[in-house]
């Protein structure tokens, strides 16, 4: 919860003008993975899947994310042969 304190205090510090170099210095968003932009990418996962991701994340000390983007390196390391139609 915000306080009436944290609300004044940010007041001030916007009436006092804020030092545009440091606020570039800070950075945007989450801090990058490598030299070239990353993309999002949605995929749908059943209740099942979501479940064994998250025990896998948890026993590892990881975060969803990282588990699947270690998932695919796994994956293609073993190259691809598919077993199943996912078109039906």
């Amino acid at each position: 919860m915000v306080t009436d304190e944290q609300i004044q205090k940010w007041a001030d510090e916007a009436e006092a003008g804020y030092d545009v170099e440091e606020l570039k210095r800070r950075g945007r968003g989450r801090p990058g993975r490598g030299a070239e932009p990353m993309q999002v990418v949605a995929v749908r996962l059943t209740a099942e899947e979501i479940a064994a991701l998250d025990e896998l994340a948890e026993r590892e000390h990881l975060s969803r994310s990282e588990a699947i983007r270690r998932a695919l390196v796994d994956f293609a390391a073993w190259g691809f042969t598919p077993t199943h139609s996912s078109t039906g």
